[in-house]
């Protein structure tokens, strides 16, 4: 998957039906005005399992969002919108900022993003070619 507003040519990312909405793992997350509207910058790692290539980046928060993770846990985050690419798609999808460090997978895209744009498949595995 790649992330083209953000410059990020490649994610490891899983698709999640199960989650309503999309996460990216995010961390030195500050927030600040800009022109009066509420902006978030923060810094992310698109290489699962390395510290290096960290990019630093800036959006507007669209609002911030109660999120259950998946131990139960209940943590307002903010919510951006991006563009997101699977091979030739390219579409718009609300993305919450989260630390993902302990997860297997810097980015998950949720079925908000997902509909009206894919079918899922649950029996395949990178189609898009092996990270």
């Amino acid at each position: 998957m790649k992330l083209p507003g953000l410059d990020i040519p490649a994610i490891k990312a899983k698709i999640d039906t199960g989650a309503t909405a999309s996460s990216l793992h995010a961390f030195d997350v500050e927030r600040f005005r800009r022109g009066g509207l509420r902006w978030v910058r923060f810094s992310i790692h698109p290489r699962l399992r390395s510290d290096d290539a960290a990019q630093v980046v800036e959006a507007e928060v669209i609002e911030d969002r109660p999120i259950k993770s998946s131990n139960g846990q209940v943590e307002m985050r903010p919510v951006i919108q991006m563009d997101v690419q699977i091979l030739d798609r390219v579409w718009t999808a609300d993305v919450t900022l989260a630390n993902r460090d302990e997860m297997g997978f810097r980015m998950l895209l949720g079925r908000q993003a997902l509909r009206r744009h894919f079918l899922v498949d649950p029996s395949r595995s990178f189609l898009t070619g092996q990270p």
